[in-house]
């Protein structure tokens, strides 16, 4: 029986129900609006009384208004066709709507039923699977998608049949399993899941043990992320976060991108929109976006769908994840889900933490990025989500609770600095801030070692020394002048900014230089690490200053040069050459 209630309270999009029979949290309910269905999501339950967030305006909502609830949570729908998408946080198709705006109560389908796929079969008859085992694939673009057992079922199948080789709709039924009473279940193409549930059909989590390459020297070097880790960009606005993400999205080691603008603002998003579907794939010269979902929430949108677009986001990813691929899912800016979590509990008068934001803030941000990961697959394949998010603190404040708790979750912190962007060094990632947890993993130590060379994290460690002591030397210069301190502090600030412009800055906007890989990241720095080791015997600063910039000059002339050209292997000449003469 269909659970029942009357509306007896309404602030802002939260809104007090009274109920006829049991709820569940997180469950969704329609409102009726003079005929049109608004949707909720219950977020507390004291005695008959249900407090659902509406995802919509509830301008024109009164008390008495009925409601009924449906029985299950937000949703997505998965299937073939997510690839190459837009949508809201609710999954509404977004290239599909009527308008520019979608209208209180419309929802668009998330896939295209007409739509014909070519599948081909991968399990037989007789077979036994479980939730989440390929039963066969379609191409999606370029990308096998794999058509899987639902994740809600439970147990083991029989495969009594599956569909031959051809052409079907996602609503067609394409295999037929039998469970252990007997009973059959007819499959499809798709499936659906609840967004705030993790998808867990898979053997075994185990720690990332490899690097996820992005092309962005001053991550790959200094601080790499693992395939299936977590990381976060905080810093202030227009320090570069969303460049920078878009610079990963292209360039990074993945298969699926998910774009998640997460209470953005409507010009950002609008960039998003017009920017990512002219963005070239370097792998394939294809267009990147036939590899890339945007999911969107503007800032100006109610509260409940800026928090549900994170977790729709995370869901696809997962989904991905299950089929063997690996996933890139990038969310900006989580600040804008937490205070859409700190209006709604203001709201709930619950007890605040600092800030005014939810007291179980941490929790939260943590269970979200505890969904990231490289799994084990049930048939042995492996697959990965691997999360970036940025945060936008105000003011710029490190310390603020989103980037406090964040910290706390994710292994990686790509700190941008203001100072850095101001002196157009970018990417503005401060390098002395940030780090990368991964790199105390023996696991990943061990992977570094065979990928670029036995002394490679050593040699990282060390150039991080060096750029931390010209930090300290360029402060002393500052405060004591030229004059006032020993030649070893210049020589000590211009290794470190030796290593700053060479290895740190970055163009993302250059065809070769936006992109580096890792052999040329190695042969880099270990040049620039040689001239560091450099004994130097300069007659004073002035000396000093000109030779490095020279030196600075001639070596990024090989940041925009082919790896292996002639023009490159000059530039190496000349430098050698002025090296041998000091």
């Amino acid at each position: 029986m269909t659970t029942k209630g009357k509306v007896t309270g309404i602030t802002s999009n939260l809104v007090t129900i009274e109920v006829d029979g049991p709820v569940a949290q997180n469950e969704i309910c329609l409102i009726d609006l003079e005929g049109v269905k608004l949707m909720a999501e219950v977020i507390k339950v004291t005695g008959k009384n249900a407090f659902v967030q509406v995802y919509e305006s509830t301008r024109g909502l009164k008390t008495g208004d009925k409601a009924e609830f449906q029985g299950y949570m937000l949703e997505a729908t998965l299937g073939p066709g997510i690839l190459s998408s837009n949508y809201d946080g609710l999954q509404n198709n977004l290239s599909t709507m009527k308008g520019v705006f979608l209208e209180r109560g419309e929802y668009t389908s998330p896939l295209d039923t007409e739509k014909q796929w070519d599948f081909t079969p991968i399990a037989k008859e007789g077979d036994i699977v479980s939730a989440a085992d390929w039963l066969g694939e379609v191409k999606e673009g370029w990308l096998p998608h794999k058509i899987m057992v639902p994740f809600s079922f439970k147990g083991k199948y029989t495969v009594k049949s599956v569909a031959s080789a051809g052409q079907y709709r996602i609503n067609d039924t394409i295999a037929v399993v039998t469970d252990d009473s007997g009973d059959d279940h007819n499959i499809t193409m798709v499936q659906k899941w609840p967004v705030k549930v993790a998808i867990t059909a898979y053997k075994e989590k185990p720690r990332p043990y490899r690097v996820m390459e992005t092309g962005v020297r001053i991550i790959d070097t200094l601080n790499p992320i693992a395939e299936g880790g977590t990381g976060f960009i905080p810093g202030p606005f227009g320090c570069g976060k969303t460049v920078l993400q878009h610079a990963i999205a292209k360039q990074g080691e993945a298969d699926v991108i998910i774009m998640a603008a997460c209470g953005e603002r409507a010009n950002e998003v609008v960039e998003i929109f017009t920017e990512f579907p002219e963005l070239v794939d370097p792998r394939t010269g294809r267009k990147l976006m036939e590899r890339t979902t945007i999911i969107c929430n503007t800032s100006n949108m109610p509260v409940a769908a800026r928090e549900a677009s994170v977790y729709t986001a995370m869901t696809i990813g997962e989904y991905y994840r299950a089929m063997g691929l690996k996933v890139l899912l990038l969310a900006d800016s989580t600040s804008r889900w937490a205070q859409a979590l700190r209006e709604m509990s203001n709201r709930m008068e619950e007890l605040p933490g600092a800030d005014a934001f939810p007291v179980d803030l941490p929790a939260i941000i943590s269970n979200f990025y505890a969904r990231a990961g490289i799994v084990t697959l049930n048939n042995g394949k492996t697959g990965s989500v691997t999360f970036i998010g940025t945060v936008s603190p105000a003011g710029g404040n490190l310390k603020e609770p989103v980037t406090e708790s964040t910290k706390k979750a994710a292994r990686c912190f790509y700190a941008l600095s203001q100072n850095r962007a101001d002196r157009k060094r970018y990417p503005a990632v401060d390098p002395i801030d940030s780090y990368s947890k991964y790199l105390e993993y023996p696991e990943i130590i061990e992977y570094l070692q065979k990928r670029v060379e036995s002394g490679w994290v050593d040699k990282v460690n060390k150039a991080k020394n060096i750029i931390k002591q010209g930090k300290e030397s360029f402060e002393q210069i500052n405060i004591l002048g030229d004059d006032g301190v020993p030649m070893e502090y210049h020589e000590r600030y211009w290794k470190s900014e030796l290593i700053d412009f060479i290895i740190l800055q970055q163009d993302a906007f250059d065809d070769i230089d936006a992109s580096t890989p890792m052999e040329r990241q190695e042969f880099m720095l270990t040049k620039v690490l040689e001239i560091c080791d450099r004994k130097f015997d300069f007659d004073g600063f002035e000396e000093c200053n000109a030779y490095f910039k020279e030196i600075i000059n001639i070596m990024r002339q090989m940041n925009y040069s082919e790896f292996n050209s002639d023009k490159f292997k000059g530039y190496l000449e000349q430098l050698n050459n002025k090296i041998n003469q000091q």
